[in-house]
């Protein structure tokens, strides 16, 4: 394990000024890549802000014009350690210098076994775990929807409104946060039902009865359901964080009637919250957890976790070419180093600070409404009237676009939740940068 404390500080950039704008807006070289961009890449990718990136340092950006930024996104949540973190990029150089691809499908290597080793016991999970390795959050989601089925023998499964599990069919199909990822799609999977995911204010064991009456005894037989899908906390979505007894209610359901539960923490895991698993907050230990984004600090890779029990299908019913790839494993391994040597630490005072630092910008700003989260998986929703409550997308794009031009990366989701998930290398100093620059586009 590496202690933070023997990284050279000025890795951080927290001693340079950021930001630093030296150039309009897109600069004259980001202008030249964003129309070739325009004449040659897909134009269903989502950019916010015409942010063209040479280099990354910490929770630093710099443009191909010599900008930099304060990155408050983290490559949505997937840089953990920061931007080319030292010990990430070690880890990643002399793995290249040995081997770069075999496929863990067919063959066996170190860093794919010593890596699964890390994740089955890093989990309060209290039996003997397996791991499944994939290239995305996507193909975890994917891959745990073909588990949940082949081990149950049942095919129904329920999501919530609000969610997002990816792009690819099946995922796509459990997701339920924005009609652009369903339209002109489909037909999708079969059998998906669909529940409400809790307000904070709710009764979360009550939630979980009305699932059961209105779902289960109505639309969905139990014995008919393989899966539960559900995310702690609710990224796209807008951050959401459940009241507090809605996940073991959720538990206890799934353990009456034979349903996995399957926690999505392709945004909530690897340290985010303050703890490896979000799902550790609650007590809760899921049937088969989904991991990718932050797993191996900006290295493509996923990964589901399942009991031996649970993990029980044969050799060939489910493979990846490229899942586990002995570079993408060693960055994982080297990620886990700095999660337990005091990075995860970091996400809960920092993210303590910054919540703390929003609702004292709240008392200020009528436009802001609810702060929530938990460590560096933060949100605010930007409201037209907090009574009713309003939501004002208009106005949150308007606020993280400004950001930009102040040199602050930020991004948005939910109904108007502006998102925060810097890296969890992020300082003291560059959390009270972040809000000063906030309370400035504020007015």
């Amino acid at each position: 394990m590496l202690s933070t404390l023997s990284v050279d500080p000025r890795w951080l950039f927290d001693d340079v000024e950021v930001p630093h704008l030296v150039t309009p807006l897109p600069g004259p070289r980001a202008a030249e890549f964003l129309a070739r961009d325009g004449r040659f890449v897909s134009p269903s990718y989502t950019r916010v802000y015409p942010l063209v990136v040479e280099r990354g340092s910490g929770a630093v950006i710099e443009d191909v014009d010599g900008n930099r930024f304060l990155d408050f996104t983290a490559g949505i949540a997937v840089n953990a350690t920061g931007h080319c973190h030292p010990h990430v990029v070690s880890a990643i150089q002399d793995q290249a210098s040995k081997l770069l691809h075999m496929s863990g499908t067919d063959f066996y290597y170190e860093p794919q076994i010593a890596l699964a080793q890390r994740l089955a016991e890093a989990g309060p999970w209290g039996s003997r775990r397996k791991v499944f390795f994939t290239n995305s959050g996507a193909e975890s989601i994917e891959a745990a929807l073909k588990l949940a089925r082949h081990h149950t023998g049942r095919s129904r499964v329920i999501a919530f409104y609000g969610s997002f599990h990816g792009r690819t069919y099946g995922a796509m199909s459990l997701s339920a946060s924005k009609l652009i990822h369903r339209r002109g799609f489909g037909p999708l999977v079969p059998d998906i039902h669909h529940v409400p995911y809790p307000r904070p204010e709710e009764d979360g064991e009550g939630c979980v009865r009305r699932i059961e009456e209105t779902v289960l005894y109505r639309t969905a037989p139990p014995e008919e359901v393989a899966a539960i899908f559900v995310e702690p906390i609710q990224g796209e979505g807008g951050y959401n964080v459940p009241p507090p007894g809605f996940l073991p209610a959720l538990r206890e359901l799934c353990d009456r009637h034979g349903i996995l539960l399957v926690a999505d923490e392709i945004q909530s895991g690897m340290g985010r919250t303050g703890t490896m698993f979000a799902v550790e907050h609650w007590g809760v230990r899921p049937d088969i957890l989904c991991l990718a984004k932050g797993i191996a600090s900006g290295m493509p890779l996923g990964a589901i976790v399942a009991s031996d029990e649970v993990m029980d299908w044969p050799p060939g019913s489910h493979a990846s070419t490229f899942g586990g790839n002995p570079v993408s494993c060693r960055a994982a391994l080297a990620t886990m180093d700095l999660l337990e040597g005091g990075y995860m630490a970091n996400a809960a005072a920092r993210g303590a600070e910054l919540q703390e630092g929003l609702r004292r910008l709240r008392r200020d700003h009528s436009a802001l409404g609810d702060v929530r989260g938990i460590g560096l998986m933060t949100a605010v929703d930007v409201v037209s009237s907090r009574v009713p409550y309003t939501h004002d997308s208009r106005r949150r794009d308007a606020i993280i676009q400004a950001a930009f031009e102040s040199g602050l990366l930020l991004l948005g989701c939910g109904p108007s939740a502006i998102r925060f998930c810097p890296p969890l290398c992020v300082t003291r100093r560059q959390v009270a940068q972040a809000l000063d620059i906030l309370a400035e586009v504020m007015g």
